[in-house]
């Protein structure tokens, strides 16, 4: 499982956005990117936001890199893909990590966070067409359906994931029975059914030079 080390929510500060990695909390007024909306570190509340072409291009970079939770090489990887793939490039980047089991398993709010979602996928909790995949970089395709084991639907904190999730917005190429805990990949999503709030072309042009 990707990890970088450090705590996510400086992940959050560090980028000056919510990356909604910490699941409920991120919704909460207990939210360090609110509470303390500043860079970490020491002189955090001094640090000069004033970036060069390259750093805002960075920035984005680490953004997207964090919020799917991709280490650098994987990200390296996808980028490679998306250009290889006929299509607007940063487009196709999206939607190749849109397209990440455990980004799936997070939108149908089976899971409060991408990091608990890729948890869920590891330990074999999640079924696709039946099959148990635990890669949680397994590339999803319109008309899979996603489940839960049995035994685990009883898990407490899917249940409450599924529970907290009521009132949020399913996008509109997935569809899920909460019931069921069964949710369907309707078709492959486009750009403007991503709410991922990055400028995909400044890392197009990172990695560009």
């Amino acid at each position: 499982m990707a990890n970088e080390g450090n705590p996510v929510c400086k992940r959050c500060r560090r980028e000056g956005v919510k990356l909604f990695l910490k699941g409920d909390k991120c919704y909460s007024r207990k939210c360090p990117a609110e509470t303390r909306a500043f860079p970490p570190g020491q002189h955090g509340h001094n640090m000069q936001r004033k970036l060069s072409d390259y750093g805002t291009q960075l920035r984005e970079k680490q953004k997207m890199r964090r919020i799917y939770g991709v280490l650098e090489r994987q990200f390296r990887n996808y980028m490679k893909e998306a250009t290889r793939r006929q299509g607007v490039t940063g487009d196709t980047l999206l939607m190749l990590l849109e397209c990440r089991l455990d980004n799936i398993v997070y939108r149908l709010s089976l899971a409060s966070s991408r990091a608990q979602a890729r948890q869920f996928v590891n330990h074999g909790h999640i079924l696709v067409n039946g099959k148990r995949v635990d890669i949680p970089s397994y590339q999803v395709k319109a008309g899979d359906v996603i489940t839960v084991k049995d035994d685990s639907k009883k898990m407490a904190p899917m249940a409450e994931a599924v529970k907290s999730s009521a009132g949020r917005n399913l996008p509109a190429w997935l569809g899920f029975d909460a019931e069921a805990f069964k949710g369907e990949v309707l078709a492959m999503p486009k750009r403007d059914e991503i709410d991922t709030d990055v400028q995909e072309s400044l890392i197009v042009e990172y990695y560009s030079r």
